[in-house]
């Protein structure tokens, strides 16, 4: 069973995000190792949900899964050679490190959800096409700015705390 049809989801890489949460929540009381007899198997059947919830839930971990389940997923792991997307690659990045309001993330953060949405539109071309080395490609320039919306969003979290802590506070 694919982690798809674990949650009962059609294999694609727009998916639902509520049913899959919600499909995760109930496969995570049903095999609650505390609920189960066989509390190794329940251990092992929670895990597997864990991971396959893992992977679903970002659209660069499921657009590398849906290369997997077509034996298309290897190389991964290697660098991006497109030179136009590197020089891009490199001024976000630099953005990010300048950024110091929330505005400023906010903005960069609508930027790298163009970029995303984009990404995404071209990996369903290739993959519908079977462009298997295209579709690899967009999953690394995905995985890219998967981890600059996660570095966003701590920095957020870091500008917010830093605006909540105060000196003058009475503790």
């Amino acid at each position: 069973m694919n982690h798809f049809e674990l949650f009962n989801l059609p294999v694609a890489l727009d998916i639902d995000q509520a049913t899959l949460k919600h499909q995760f929540l109930s496969l995570q009381q049903q095999y609650h190792p505390d609920k189960s007899e066989d509390k190794d198997a329940a251990l092992i059947k929670s895990s597997e949900i864990n991971q396959a919830y893992k992977v679903l839930s970002t659209v660069d971990s499921r657009a590398a899964y849906l290369l997997a389940l077509k034996k298309q997923d290897f190389h991964l792991d290697q660098s991006i050679n497109d030179f136009e997307f590197l020089q891009s690659a490199l001024e976000i990045r630099e953005q990010l490190d300048e950024a110091q309001t929330t505005e400023a993330l906010h903005s960069l953060k609508s930027d790298v959800q163009q970029w995303i949405d984009g990404l995404v539109r071209e990996f369903k071309i290739d993959y519908a096409d079977e462009d298997w080395a295209e579709a690899r490609d967009t999953v690394r320039k995905l995985r890219f700015f998967q981890r600059v919306m996660n570095d966003i969003d701590r920095a957020e979290d870091q500008l917010l705390e830093a605006e909540d802590f105060s000196l003058d506070d009475d503790f």
